[in-house]
């Protein structure tokens, strides 16, 4: 593949470390449906090594994660503070493109190649958006920051900006991936009380209950809902659903007391649909909300869940600590990881990138 240069507001970035995500393997076997062929990956830490005409607070050597989603500061969601609804930014998305429009990608044949989500990461270099990256210190680890571009932002975010769970408040967190459990994490961090995992992997409940969940249930269990009322008296206040299984969503939506939250952030295919009884919304005064990017602002919420982290707080280090369930791959091993990720038997995997080549980008 050749790459571009920068254009106007663009930062080319050296990828260091690049995380697999049940986002890219959704458009690996269709259910994402996205503009091909392209170039996946959108977790990553990097290192800026060129910056394009106009772009502003950023310098060649910064470190930085990338945002999957970038961001334009004039629409209405971002002049709402919902910057992760950005409406440029979700087309641009869309299309394969780059905030600034096309693609910097081509084939050998001159053709051109789709961004992922502004990010590309599995590469050794991508062109990006600067509104596509946050800067972060570069003592942090690159596997470790990796995470924080999209498990730690969708999952604590889930928790502190979608449900805004309060202490000693109840939640269950559905499907323990790298979501689910940086979810645990920051209920864990928020103070909930009592935290339950649910999972079908016995690995991932015997690592929920490791990181502090205190309850684990196996999602097959006949009596699951019952059970979880029991402990809650009634039911969770909040439920986070992070499968992308319009089932797992029922079940999630079925944990909740009267006047709880569902909160929805895996991604389903579009064609799929939840069924629920509509009542209970109504009588039960019971909530399901969406979570796209843990309702984040990225260049806000990056820095304090990286401080937590750093405080001890918030040990995402331990997603990658798990030696059946956490892998450090070469860019080589990637089909063998979205294998393992397809079968459930992953939390994260990371690409850690060698040396940087001495090609880049074309001029």
């Amino acid at each position: 593949m050749e790459l571009d240069p920068p254009g106007r507001e663009e930062v080319l970035v050296r990828i260091i470390a690049a995380g697999l995500c049940h986002s890219d393997l959704s458009v690996i076997d269709g259910s994402r449906p996205r503009p091909l062929p392209m170039v996946l990956g959108h977790e990553a830490a990097g290192e800026i090594v060129e910056l394009g005409q106009g772009v502003a607070g950023f310098a060649i050597g910064d470190r930085v994660v990338f945002s999957f989603v970038p961001m334009c500061g004039h629409c209405e969601p971002c002049s709402t503070g919902r910057p992760a609804l950005c409406e440029p930014g979700a087309s641009a998305n869309a299309a394969g493109e780059l905030m600034e429009g096309g693609s910097r990608w081509k084939d050998a044949s001159g053709q051109p190649l789709q961004h992922h989500l502004g990010v590309s990461a599995f590469a050794e270099f991508v062109v990006a958006s600067s509104r596509s990256v946050v800067k972060v210190d570069n003592d942090l680890p690159p596997e470790i920051a990796a995470l924080f571009g999209c498990a730690v932002l969708t999952g604590v975010g889930a928790v502190v900006n979608t449900a805004k769970v309060s202490s000693g408040e109840s939640i269950a967190i559905f499907g323990l991936g790298g979501v689910g459990l940086a979810s645990l994490l920051g209920s864990r961090c928020s103070g909930a009380y009592p935290v339950i995992a649910v999972d079908v992997n016995q690995e991932k409940l015997a690592l929920a209950l490791e990181l502090g969940a205190h309850y684990a249930f196996d999602a097959r269990s006949e009596s699951l809902i019952e059970d979880l009322r029991q402990i809650t008296r009634g039911g969770v206040q909040y439920a986070i659903e992070s499968v992308g299984n319009e089932a797992v969503l029922a079940q999630a939506y079925s944990a909740t007391r009267r006047g709880g939250t569902t909160v929805s952030v895996g991604l389903p295919a579009p064609d799929k649909r939840v069924n629920i009884p509509s009542v209970s919304l109504v009588a039960e005064e019971r909530t399901i909300r969406g979570s796209y990017m843990g309702s984040c602002v990225p260049s806000r919420d990056l820095p304090r869940f990286i401080a937590l982290y750093r405080a001890g707080l918030l040990p995402v280090d331990r997603l990658l600590t798990r030696r059946l369930l956490t892998h450090r791959l070469n860019l080589k091993d990637l089909n063998d990881g979205f294998d393992r990720l397809a079968r459930g038997e992953a939390i994260r995997q990371v690409v850690i990138f060698d040396s940087p080549s001495a090609a880049r980008s074309t001029r």
